[in-house]
């Protein structure tokens, strides 16, 4: 089974953090950094879930590998470019979704997990197939300070969202979640705030 695990915002520099700020009416906090992939993030708490914006690390050292969610390749202001779901058997989700990509173990102070990485850095659908990770010791969820934000609703849109919908339908069920026929990939989120719904796009 699969479950929502997280959002994520890609953007040219975690500076860019302050435009996602403006639109929902709370802080990310500090996240960390990820030397595997050279990025860095920050957090903002949605419940049991959370968002992610995700950046390039300046800092950090080479890689000789793309980075996850095609970074290499993002320009523009920040937008919701994946979102990312949990399971307790990546390995057999490895097996079932190969082009899904490879799998990477990662750590970051008490947090422990594995996801499927493609070499390429390209999730399949044009980004629009859920990156899979699972947690190995820790989630991200518990230790963030709540905002009183939540994920109301989730549209994945593609131009072949049935067949997106129908490889995952076995394995995720959210009511949330709706597979929307576009002609671009594009991920809309409907987030509860304190200050109302807003849509993260």
């Amino acid at each position: 089974m699969l479950a929502l695990d997280h959002l994520a915002v890609s953007a040219a520099t975690l500076g860019d953090t302050l435009a996602i700020e403006a639109l929902l009416g709370v802080p990310p906090q500090t996240g960390g950094k990820h030397a595997e992939m050279a990025t860095h993030n920050r957090l903002l708490s949605l419940g049991p879930e959370y968002l992610e914006v995700i950046a390039v690390d300046p800092d950090a050292a080479p890689i000789n590998h793309p980075r996850w969610f095609d970074l290499d390749n993002f320009s523009g202001p920040p937008r919701l470019t994946n979102w990312i779901c949990r399971t307790d058997n990546l390995a057999e989700l490895s097996a079932r979704f190969p082009e899904a990509g490879q799998t990477m173990s990662f750590a970051r102070g008490a947090l422990r997990w594995k996801m499927l990485v493609p070499p390429s850095g390209k999730l399949p659908f044009h980004g629009a197939f859920p990156a899979l990770i699972e947690w190995i010791e820790g989630h991200p969820a518990p230790h963030l300070v709540p905002q009183d934000c939540a994920v109301l609703g989730l549209e994945v849109r593609h131009p072949f969202a049935d067949e997106l919908r129908k490889l995952l339908a076995p394995l995720l069920q959210d009511d949330r979640i709706r597979f929307v026929s576009h002609p671009v990939k594009e991920l809309r989120a409907q987030i509860k705030t304190p200050h109302g719904v807003r849509t993260l796009t």
